[in-house]
C-alpha cells in the first residue's frame, strides 16, 4: 500500500502553486494524496515567511502536527516554504519532531525527501538558497474552475521592507511558449478564469525579452477559450499605455487591477525604495479611470512603517478618500530581519500601528457601503462558485471579485447552477461586503 501524504500550504498564491507542483511529483511517484492530517504517513507544512503574522500562522501549524504526531496520529513532518528556506537552521532546532527540514529550491526533492524519512533517515539537509523551478506540473487545489498561473518568481524590486528577494532570488520570467503551454492545459482541463501571478507581474518578460511582456502575453492568452483573466501584483511604474489599452480592447481581461501602493507620502515612499508621490499616484490612477471607467482597483498599504509621521498617516487617509477604492487592505509594518527598514531610525511602537491600521480599515469599510449602495439595481455576470446551504443561496463573483481575497455575491436562481456557471445577477441588497441578489438572465454555462 503506498504512503499517505498530506501537504498544508500557507501565504500566497506563489507559495501555493509551489505546493501543487510538489502534490504533482509525489503523485507521479506513487504517493496517495490525502486531505487528512490524522493517519497520514506524511504531512508537509509549506510555509510562509513574509512578515510576522506569517511567521506564527506557520509555527502555529507546525505545532498542530508536532501535536498529533505526538499522539501517533501522524508518522512524519516535512517543513518546507520561505520560512524553512530563510530559517532552516533555527527551525530544525525549534521543532525536532520534523523529521526534514527543505529550502524551496529543495521542492523539486521532495519525493526523495518523502522517501529518505520514511526509511528513517531524519534530519535529512537538503539544498539551501536554491532558485525554485518555475514549472512543472500541478495537482490544483483551487475549485476545478478557476486556477492560479504564475509567470514569474523572485523579485528585483529591492523595497526596503521586504525578505522576498533573499527568500526566493531575482526576478525570474517564464518562458511565454511555457506559459501559455501551461494554460491551454488549464483550459482544457475545464479551469474558467485564470489568475496571473507573480511578485511583481507587471515586469514579466524584462530578463527574457529585454522588456515587459505582459501585454503581448495577454494577447496571447485571450486567444485560450478562458472566460476570464485576472492580474495579480502590479507595480505602480509599470502600469504602461499599452498595458490598459490591452485590458480595454479584450473583454477576457476583466477589469481589475492589483495595485499595491504601500503609501502615498513621498517620503516614505522614498524610505521604502519605492518611487511615486501623492501626485503621481493620483495621475496613474485617474488615468486608469478615464480609459477604463468600470475598473476596479485594488491595493493594500503599510501603517506605521519608521519614520512615518501622524502628517504622514493623515495625508494617506486622506487620499484613501480621495480616491475611493473599490477593494483596500492595511497591514502594519514588520520588521524583518536582514532588511534595510529593519535598522532604521524611528521605528513606530506596536500599539500606534495597529490604531492605524484601524483607522485607515474604517475609512475603506465606509467607502466600501456607499458602494455597495450604489450597486443596488444593477446587473452583474457573476461567476458560480458553489452553494451556501446556511443561507440557501448560491455564492460567486463578479469580475469586481478576486477568488480567495475579496468577497462576492449572495443569489437566488430557480435552477441548478454548477460551479463555473456564469450568470447575471441583479443587486437587491448588501450584507457589509457581500452583495444580494437574484439570478436575472442566463448568460451560458460552462
Amino acid at each position: 500500500m503506498s504512503a499517505k501524504v498530506g501537504l498544508i500550504s500557507l501565504g500566497c498564491p506563489k507559495n501555493q502553486v509551489d505546493a501543487e507542483m510538489m502534490l504533482a511529483k509525489l503523485g507521479d511517484a506513487g504517493f496517495e494524496i490525502t486531505n487528512s492530517a490524522e493517519g497520514a504517513d506524511i504531512v508537509i507544512v509549506n510555509t510562509c515567511g513574509f512578515i510576522e503574522d506569517a511567521k506564527k500562522e506557520a509555527i502555529e501549524n507546525i505545532l498542530d502536527m508536532v501535536s498529533l504526531k505526538n499522539e501517533g496520529l501522524l508518522s512524519h513532518i516535512i517543513i518546507t516554504g520561505c520560512l524553512a528556506e530563510r530559517y532552516a537552521d533555527e527551525v530544525a532546532k525549534e521543532f525536532p519532531e520534523a523529521d526534514a527540514v527543505l529550502g524551496i529550491g529543495a521542492n523539486g526533492d521532495i519525493v526523495a525527501a518523502c522517501k529518505q524519512v520514511l526509511a528513517g533517515e531524519h534530519k535529512t539537509a537538503f539544498p539551501e538558497k536554491c532558485l525554485m523551478p518555475l514549472e512543472g506540473d500541478r495537482v490544483l487545489t483551487t475549485p476545478s474552475h478557476w486556477a492560479y498561473l504564475k509567470v514569474a518568481d523572485g523579485c528585483s524590486n529591492c523595497c526596503s521592507y521586504c525578505a522576498i528577494p533573499l527568500i526566493r532570488g531575482k526576478f525570474r520570467s517564464r518562458e511565454m511558449e511555457s506559459v501559455l503551454a501551461e494554460a491551454r492545459a488549464l483550459c482544457e482541463d475545464g479551469v474558467r478564469e485564470i489568475v496571473l501571478i507573480a511578485q511583481d507581474t507587471t515586469r514579466y518578460g524584462e530578463d527574457n525579452y529585454g522588456k515587459p511582456m505582459l501585454p503581448e502575453l495577454l494577447r496571447r492568452l485571450c486567444e485560450i477559450d478562458f472566460e476570464r483573466i485576472r492580474i495579480y501584483y502590479c507595480y505602480p511604474d509599470r502600469i504602461t499605455d499599452e498595458l490598459i489599452s490591452v485590458m480595454r480592447e479584450n473583454d477576457k481581461i476583466v477589469n481589475y487591477i492589483d495595485l499595491p501602493l504601500q503609501h502615498v507620502n513621498a517620503n516614505v515612499l522614498r524610505a521604502m525604495n519605492r518611487r511615486g508621490d501623492k501626485e503621481s499616484l493620483t495621475a496613474l490612477l485617474k488615468k486608469i479611470k478615464a480609459q477604463i471607467p468600470d475598473c476596479v482597483i485594488r491595493t493594500t498599504f503599510i501603517c506605521g512603517f519608521p519614520g512615518e509621521s501622524e502628517a504622514d498617516f493623515t495625508e494617506l487617509c486622506d487620499f484613501v478618500k480621495e480616491i475611493g477604492f473599490d477593494r483596500m487592505g492595511a497591514f502594519a509594518y514588520s520588521p524583518e530581519e536582514d532588511t534595510p527598514a529593519a535598522t532604521m531610525e524611528n521605528q513606530i511602537d506596536e500599539r500606534i500601528k495597529a490604531r492605524r491600521v484601524e483607522v485607515l480599515m474604517n475609512t475603506q469599510y465606509n467607502i466600501t457601503i456607499e458602494k455597495n449602495k450604489s450597486y443596488i439595481g444593477k446587473t452583474f455576470e457573476v461567476m458560480t462558485d458553489s452553494y451556501d446551504t446556511d443561507s440557501c443561496l448560491y455564492f460567486g463573483r463578479s469580475y469586481m471579485d478576486a477568488p480567495e481575497i475579496d468577497t462576492g455575491v449572495y443569489f437566488a436562481s430557480e435552477r441548478e447552477l454548477h460551479p463555473g456557471d456564469m450568470v447575471t445577477v441583479e443587486i437587491l441588497d448588501f450584507d457589509e461586503y457581500d452583495l444580494i441578489g437574484k439570478e436575472a438572465i442566463t448568460i451560458h454555462n460552462s
